[in-house]
């Protein structure tokens, strides 16, 4: 076996080992995926799903695969879903996903090591890329930061690689490098904190070198808009909402420190004693210092590699900081090229030890590492006692789920709890082909009677409710006391309390289907803003009770025919423009909405939504267009607002000065059409 074979020999034995260590732990765990687990497992069971690799679904297209990813991009869904269609659906057979993200993290440390340094330096680094408490919980614990951590650790390494001045400027390492930092993204939009150094840094080489690394850097436009730009144009609305939700009101709801505040900055700093661990944190610090204190009598390291590391490190880490939103995972993107700087640490100590003690130099290197191991060791066990334990799957096969031949249903989830709640109720319905899934309501007084009148199953908590508000606990009181449903089953909890399963009685039938409900709704629509309010707010307690969406078919349907009877019904297009918008299809919407601006022709708002549309359509020259012409019609703060700021997105930046002044008056006035209905009442 030649030297080079050996070495990656190593990396893989590595590798299983500590993927037999993660094995071990999921034989000993007994509880059930919380809150984000399930969530991250039922978007891997969608996207296998809609590949067609699990039961319960089949391929319907782009679009569909598209849908399913409206918040976070959808590579390492599509990824474990592959994994367990091949492993299974159980959660621990799902983790072998994170096996192989973590074999692909340690490739990226091996790699990148290799240039620092050489094979040692390497295979220390995957060693304590192994043992790091963080990383090591990262493996079992089924979340994105894993696969972001692996895929930002191999972008970072390939981008150096391009860059080498000596060794770079190649065609296929900035290919390489490219596909990989945007699989970065497409595994999740936190990589940008992490690459976006990086990438300036790579932009301003190219520029400086000119020439080919000037034509070479054309290749990350040309490969973003095949692999990204779909994506993000099919959801960059809801993603960028999601991104608001997830960095900044999380930020201020929970409570995190101000940017500029001390403890802010301090937040990762503190945080990387029980991450990495206290002994592999001490001698990787000191050992730096050592090797900065003997930089001119040590040799081996490539300058220009260390430089990558360090200042892209740094920058990222600050980039990090600056994020409103603070938390434990957040940082480990970059813990792996925190952990090849420190492993740079270790071999100076053992540098050191050769000069003196060469013998000594493997053994006591050897009981370091093994020194290590504690805190990782720890951190787990805590983990296997704080796993959340609970009757979650009795409950859910009592109800119908992970059951293909059971009719879809949805499960009203009224408590919030880590062992039971709409994720992972939803993840266990669906397990298998079923079709069950669970919605949370309670949240607001305004779900009590949507809930009385059309929920078929409902569970409900006897004890502790709970993440949930004072209305759901009302909630709880009105389905127990308002005999329009029987108990079927209690299942008791491993502490105190219990859940209860509560179905429909048989004489008290679901009131009037949404289907009905919709046609009128939707010709809301026609009163412009004022209208938006009743019928949004309408379809987002329907999606929660009826989590299949089943009303569509039946809507659309219905719309058709009374279309292929008269091609001018109004209420069939406002129907069908309406289903569109929901089912995120700015083009069928813009259609609905060009004919009813013809039968409405007095009505500023159907211009004004096909604008919208179009302009969610990535179509800002059309949505221009049509609010411009409708302004000649009749004159609408409105119109004039969406036909400056689309002509401005679609580069009329002439139009910028009247945008600024029309915009505000248009929200003022669709503020206050939305105010009118709440001071009514």
């Amino acid at each position: 076996m030649n030297r080079r074979w050996r070495f990656w020999f190593w990396v893989v034995v590595i590798w299983l080992l500590a993927t037999a260590v993660d094995r071990l732990w999921w034989t000993q765990q007994s509880g059930v995926p919380a809150w984000d687990q399930a969530d991250y497992l039922n978007s891997a069971l969608d996207h296998g799903r809609a590949l067609g690799l699990l039961p319960g679904g089949d391929w319907n297209g782009w679009l569909a695969l598209l849908d399913l990813s409206p918040k976070i991009p959808p590579l390492a869904s599509l990824v474990n879903g592959t994994v367990m269609a091949i492993s299974g659906d159980a959660p621990a057979n799902a983790a072998w996903s994170l096996s192989l993200w973590h074999g692909l993290l340690l490739l990226a440390v091996a790699g990148w090591g290799l240039r620092l340094r050489g094979e040692g330096l390497a295979l220390l680094a995957c060693l304590l890329t192994a043992l790091a408490p963080a990383l090591l919980d990262l493996r079992t614990d089924y979340v994105l930061e894993m696969p972001l951590a692996a895929v930002v650790t191999l972008a970072l390494w390939r981008m150096s690689v391009w860059c080498d001045p000596r060794t770079g400027g190649r065609w296929g390492q900035v290919v390489w490098a490219t596909v990989v930092a945007l699989a970065a993204v497409l595994v999740k939009q936190s990589a940008l904190l992490a690459l976006a150094p990086a990438g300036g840094w790579a932009a301003w080489i190219a520029l400086r070198r000119r020439g080919a690394w000037l034509r070479q850097a054309l290749v990350l436009p040309l490969l973003a808009s095949g692999l990204i730009l779909p994506w993000l144009r099919h959801n960059w609305i809801t993603s960028l909402g999601g991104t608001n939700r997830a960095v900044f009101e999380s930020a201020a709801r929970e409570g995190d420190p101000g940017l500029l505040s001390l403890e802010s900055w301090l937040w990762y700093p503190r945080l990387l004693p029980e991450q990495l661990g206290v002994v592999l944190l001490v001698v990787g610090v000191s050992g730096l210092i050592l090797w900065c204190a003997q930089r001119s009598r040590t040799a081996g390291d490539d300058g220009w590699c260390w430089r990558w590391l360090v200042i892209n490190l740094l920058a990222a880490w600050l980039l990090t900081s600056l994020s409103p939103n603070k938390g434990d995972r957040y940082i480990a993107p970059l813990l792996p090229a925190l952990l090849l700087l420190l492993s740079r640490g270790w071999w100076q100590w053992g540098l050191w030890l050769q000069q003196w003690r060469s013998r000594w130099t493997t053994p006591i290197l050897g009981l370091g590492l093994l020194a290590c191991v504690p805190a990782g060791w720890t951190l787990q066990l805590e983990r296997l006692q704080d796993r959340p334990r609970g009757p979650l799957q009795a409950l859910v096969q009592a109800a119908g789920g992970a059951d293909p031949a059971v009719e879809p249903r949805t499960l009203i989830v009224v408590p919030s709890t880590p062992d039971l709640n709409q994720h992972n109720v939803s993840y266990y319905g669906r397990r298998g082909g079923g079709r069950l899934v669970g919605r949370q309501l309670g949240g607001s007084r305004r779900d009590r009677t949507p809930v009385l009148a059309r929920a078929e199953w409902v569970v409900l908590a006897e004890g502790d409710q709970g993440s949930v508000r004072k209305a759901a606990r009302k909630l709880d009181r009105a389905v127990r006391s308002s005999g329009v449903f029987e108990e079927v089953q209690r299942f008791p909890r491993p502490k105190d309390g219990s859940y209860s399963l509560w179905r429909r009685r048989s004489d008290r039938p679901v009131s009037v289907g949404f289907a009905d409900a919709f046609p009128a709704l939707a010709q809301g629509l026609a009163a412009g803003p004022a209208g938006l309010d009743p019928v949004f707010s309408a379809v987002a307690v329907e999606h929660m009770l009826d989590g299949h969406f089943s009303y569509r078919q039946q809507v659309d349907r219905q719309a058709r025919q009374h279309l292929a009877a008269d091609p001018d019904h109004a209420q069939a297009r406002w129907s069908l423009a309406l289903l569109a918008v929901l089912a995120n299809r700015p083009a069928a919407a813009a259609e609905q909405f060009a004919v009813l601006q013809r039968l409405q022709p007095q009505s500023p708002w159907p211009a004004a939504y096909r604008s919208v549309v179009l302009l969610a359509g990535w179509m800002p020259w059309s949505a221009s267009a049509v609010a411009d012409q409708a302004m000649f019609e009749q004159n609408n703060p409105v119109l004039m607002a969406l036909a400056d700021l689309s002509g401005v997105l679609g580069g009329a930046v002439w139009r910028l000065p009247s945008a600024i002044s029309s915009v505000p008056k248009a929200v003022e006035m669709v503020e206050g059409a939305l105010s009118q209905p709440q001071d009514s009442n």
